[in-house]
């Protein structure tokens, strides 16, 4: 048994820009701290495009993993953050190269 780390970006939606006419938008803040527990779909960041602010929304629990600062320029599209999960007591697949077992009646 071993434990699995998953990693699940937060970026910024192009759709946001779709009636814009800037080509880029403000992380205005962080709703949560570095290391902060999120569940899915909690607003973890505010975007302004033009003057129109916009949640950001987590998309998975887990562990909040800050890449941008607040008051950062952002891009379409572009990666603000993480949400780190940590599965744990997951079974490792067997290796292709492991030796097959056989049965106990061969």
């Amino acid at each position: 048994m071993t434990n699995i780390e998953l990693k699940s970006a937060i970026s910024v939606a192009s759709e946001l820009w779709a009636t814009s006419i800037l080509p880029k938008g403000i992380l205005e803040k962080w709703n949560f701290a570095e290391g902060g527990l999120v569940e899915a779909g909690d607003p973890v960041a505010v975007v302004r495009i033009e003057s129109a602010p916009h949640d950001i929304l987590a998309p998975a629990r887990g562990r909040l993993h800050i890449h941008c600062k607040a008051n950062a320029v952002v891009d379409p599209g572009c990666v603000i953050g993480h949400i780190y999960r940590e599965l744990h007591g997951i079974r490792p697949a067997t290796p292709s190269n492991a030796p097959a077992r056989r049965s106990a009646g061969a």
